[in-house]
């Protein structure tokens, strides 16, 4: 059941569909290694702050099939408009059916028309290039191998800085 893609439709998150993402977001990490096994409490910190710049769901013809989640993030520079990309999740069933590509995509074209600077993320340094992503030495965030931590810039000039992303990312 992988390689084929499904048609989906994305949409913001809506009043009702929390407990959904939260499970998705849960099974979706569960088996991930990298995981902390608190992605789905995450979510819920950064709904309860304030702090889901954007949130999206894709749909399948009976069901919500993933999700994505954006939140502001500072950098020590003081630069404006630049926002954490994650989790992003996906029924674990439905891998490499082209869900996450989707919803990341449209993702960066929100943002890019809300005015974004940049979008920076912490994930695979093989997966996140595709939609532009890249690891740039003057972005930096403490703890992981730099290479896993990336930026997307949408306009302006790059900032140069340390990153730290909204407060329910630390809790």
């Amino acid at each position: 059941m992988s390689g084929t893609e499904i048609p989906i439709t994305i949409r913001p998150e809506a009043a009702g569909d929390e407990d959904t993402i939260f499970a998705l977001t849960k099974a979706a990490f569960a088996e991930m290694p990298f995981s902390d096994g608190d992605e789905q409490h995450l979510v819920n910190r950064l709904r309860a702050d304030g702090d889901l710049t954007l949130s999206l769901v894709a749909e399948d013809a009976q069901r919500i099939v993933g999700h994505i989640a954006i939140s502001p993030l500072t950098i020590t520079d003081g630069a404006q408009g630049w926002f954490g990309l994650g989790p992003v999740s996906v029924w674990p069933e439905l891998h490499h059916r082209g869900i996450g590509g989707a919803i990341i995509k449209r993702a960066i074209a929100d943002m890019r028309a809300l005015g974004a600077q940049g979008i920076a993320l912490l994930g695979s340094n093989i997966y996140y290039p595709r939609f532009g992503f890249k690891h740039y030495p003057q972005l930096t965030y403490a703890g992981p191998p730099p290479e896993f931590f990336q930026a997307l810039l949408l306009d302006g000039k790059l900032p140069s800085g340390a990153v730290s992303f909204a407060p329910g990312f630390s809790e």
